[in-house]
């Protein structure tokens, strides 16, 4: 949108607004008790834009919080606004602020470090333990989320997004960026074999790229037929495996068989019939799993990595002697850090599968959250489509 058809819109000077003024916020005040409100908002500080969001993507850790208000340890005390896959239009700039334009499209990185600790000055800022994260409870109060109709951000977290990118694609950008993070820290090479346990949002996107890192072979696994064939028919990965249901184990050794039993499978159909195949050089695992956990140590190679990407149970049994004798290094993921550039370049050029029909469900408006919540914790819809990843619009 030009910036003269927004200022039709927001009626408001070139730099900021003279008053404070409302917005609509959906909050959650308890476990699926999601309201409308009206908050009051200020004008943008000297370092910050405030942004009109016009695209939210609905994450697991969204609807964990809607579900039981608390995702994983982190549970909420105080009402919190929900989202954080976001982007959207600069309507004013602070004072302090250079670089922007009224009317420019941004991508907002979500997460707030301190920038002085330890872990902000060697860049690796996502485990910085300041770090204030939208629609999160680790901190007091809560930084609330994007789905609400604006919010004040700090201009150095807002990264411009090229015209021929959707503002879908580019909400897209904080999953894709955990992607990176995690292929970065994998250290894939050419002619690798690539495990992907999870076939959700950053499980197709971390397939994506490690085929971009250079994986020759990527296989992917999810219990759900219908995601891992939306992996395949629309080049995520090269293979995919169908994960079965299996009763509920109590054993830990049952438990250990089966996960067993699971990568062996996967390794068939990753080894292309080579006799000498011995395990994928790298697996992630995007499902926080247990027994994921368990198949991705049976199934790396020796000398191979596992990559912890999905936050899920949090306490587990693994066995870690297919670590020691193997010398499979198990490294854990946190969010992401620079990677927001390097994925505006990665959208820009068109090197991905298109984001864009990853959005299987568009909800218009705030009144409508609840609704694309109810759904988003579905693999269906009523009409038995597939559901992937949800995105409510303003």
């Amino acid at each position: 949108m030009a910036p003269s058809a927004l200022a039709d819109i927001y009626p408001i000077p070139a730099r900021h607004y003279s008053k404070p003024s409302t917005v609509v916020a959906s909050v959650l005040y308890g476990p699926r008790d999601l309201r409308l409100e009206t908050r009051h908002i200020s004008d943008p500080g000297p370092h910050e834009l405030q942004v009109a969001i016009k695209a939210t993507g609905v994450c697991g850790s969204d609807v964990s919080y809607y579900n039981k208000f608390r995702n994983g340890d982190l549970q909420a005390v105080q009402p919190l606004s929900l989202g954080h896959e976001s982007a959207g239009i600069v309507v004013a700039i602070g004072e302090a602020v250079t670089g922007f334009q009224i009317g420019e499209r941004v991508a907002l990185e979500v997460g707030v470090p301190c920038d002085n600790c330890r872990s902000c000055q060697r860049g690796r800022y996502n485990l910085c333990p300041g770090m204030r994260f939208r629609s999160s409870a680790k901190s007091v109060p809560h930084f609330q989320g994007t789905l609400q109709e604006r919010i004040n951000h700090p201009a150095k977290w807002c990264h411009k997004i090229p015209q021929h990118v959707s503002m879908e694609s580019a909400a897209l950008l904080e999953p894709l960026s955990v992607a990176i993070h995690a292929t970065r820290r994998a250290s894939i090479e050419q002619g690798d074999t690539v495990t992907v346990f999870g076939a959700g949002t950053v499980g197709l996107l971390t397939a994506a790229m490690a085929k971009m890192s250079g994986a020759t072979t990527v296989v992917i696994a999810d219990i759900d037929s219908g995601r891992v064939n939306y992996a395949l028919a629309n080049g995520f990965a090269h293979k995919g495996y169908i994960v079965h249901p299996r009763r509920h184990l109590m054993e830990t050794a049952e438990k250990l068989a089966v996960a067993k039993e699971l990568a062996g499978d996967v390794m068939q159909i990753a080894s292309l019939n080579d006799p000498e195949f011995e395990g994928a050089d790298v697996t992630f695992d995007c499902t926080g799993k247990e027994i994921c956990m368990q198949a991705g140590l049976y199934s790396t190679r020796p000398g191979g990595k596992l990559i912890m990407v999905g936050m899920g149970t949090p306490v587990q049994t693994l066995p870690m002697s297919a670590s020691h004798l193997k010398e499979v290094d198990i490294i854990g993921i946190f969010r992401y850090a620079n990677t927001y550039p390097t994925g505006i370049k990665i959208l820009s050029s068109g090197a991905l599968p298109n984001l864009d029909s990853m959005v299987t469900h568009r909800f218009r408006g705030l009144t409508a959250a609840k609704e694309a919540f109810e759904l988003a914790g579905k693999t269906t819809d009523k009409e038995g489509r597939l559901v992937l990843k949800i995105l409510v619009e303003n």
